[in-house]
């Protein structure tokens, strides 16, 4: 019998980590994250934790730190401090009038999702539906000064044993990057990502077709999010299967694509689908529908990462995903224990929870600020 949690005490914290290495994508560039965390504690002293790793600037999605800090301070976390919930998705309910704000509320439902399998003293990913004990990770590498560069990024990572790399690209940065890894490297996992940054154009329909010579895994969100129509187009005219990221944010978008055929791949990331709940709603749709689904990631620190290990974890997810070790990101991450991947594989924990506990020597160090609700 699993048993209901009642939420008395919440909080948020703003936190920034630096990341050992720079990344670069199509649209910015960045040194250090800045994520929320989301505390959550039942009656009986039993504490959830989820991770808001929204972007601080709005170039992937509309939200950003700011935007997520005052939607949880001011209606997620008062909807919730004071009710009883028999699992977390019920807490939806709690929120369903907000419309949007699916990075703000991914945390809170996976901070819920925490506390009610460490209440129950079962692991996350059992609770979800999870089968796999170990989850295949690959990386994603950002644009580099140089390919000479790159391809220093790709050998480290290969020698590492991750055994998909995921090159970002953009105008000017795609085909001849592309090319260079496939003549050094061979036939390995390789995809690309261009997070919507090209367009349904003669230029750019030129330069997706010569990516499909490369026998790419896919290519991931080549279009702008909301551009389904030229995204049927144009995996009308390619081998390469298109995977929706950005594009897919709700279950309705996910039966619009299937429908148009839109993309052949999907990229669900919890932090972009509203949490644990949706993604999990969404896996089963792809499942049934036949669409292999991965787990992106949105670099988070381990509190979040921990929640991708747990929703991977499930059947559908038949794609290598974004769920690298920490080391790859952070010098030292906010968990007591760092996430680890040996050999491109990262273990399912089978604890009660997540499986990872916060540090609260490293909170204490890098918290820039605070809200609590009781």
């Amino acid at each position: 019998m699993m048993h209901d949690i009642s939420i008395v005490d919440a909080s948020l914290h703003r936190v920034t980590l630096p990341l050992v290495r720079e990344f670069a994508t199509s649209s910015h560039q960045k040194a250090s994250l800045t994520h929320i965390l989301v505390r959550l504690e039942d009656a009986l002293g039993n504490v959830g934790w989820g991770e808001i790793a929204s972007p601080s600037a709005p170039f992937y999605a509309p939200e950003t730190v700011e935007t997520c800090w005052l939607i949880a301070s001011r209606y997620l976390l008062p909807g919730i401090v004071g009710k009883t919930f028999a699992e977390p998705a019920d807490a939806a309910a709690t929120w369903a009038k907000i419309r949007g704000h699916f990075f703000a509320k991914a945390g809170v439902d996976a901070a819920l999702w925490d506390l009610w399998t460490r209440r129950n003293g079962v692991s996350l990913a059992l609770a979800l539906g999870g089968t796999r004990q170990e989850i295949v990770a690959g990386v994603s590498l950002g644009i580099e000064p140089t390919i000479g560069d790159l391809l220093v990024q790709v050998e480290k990572h290969l020698n590492a044993g991750y055994p998909r790399i995921k090159l970002k690209i953009a105008p000017g940065w795609d085909v001849d990057p592309v090319r260079a890894v496939r003549e050094a490297f061979g036939d390995i996992d390789l995809h690309v990502d261009a997070n919507g940054v090209y367009q349904d154009s003669p230029e750019h329909w030129e330069i997706m077709q010569d990516l499909d010579e490369f026998g790419l895994t896919m290519i991931e969100q080549p279009y702008h999010p909301r551009d389904f129509v030229g995204h049927a187009r144009l995996q009308a005219s390619l081998e390469t299967p298109i995977c929706l990221d950005e594009s897919v944010e709700t279950v309705e978008d996910l039966r619009t694509m299937i429908e148009l055929d839109a993309g052949r791949v999907l990229n669900i990331k919890v932090s972009r689908m509203g949490g644990l709940t949706p993604a999990r709603i969404a896996h089963d749709l792809a499942a049934s529908e036949g669409i292999p689904v991965w787990c992106g990631g949105m670099h988070e620190f381990g509190i979040g990462r921990a929640a991708n290990i747990a929703i991977a974890s499930l059947p559908g997810f038949t794609l290598t995903s974004d769920v690298s070790g920490s080391d790859k990101y952070y010098a030292r991450d906010i968990t007591t224990r760092p996430i680890v991947a040996v050999q491109g594989r990262v273990a399912v924990p089978q604890a009660p929870g997540s499986g990872y506990d916060l540090d609260a020597e490293m909170l204490a160090e890098h918290s820039e600020e605070t809200f609590s609700l009781r």
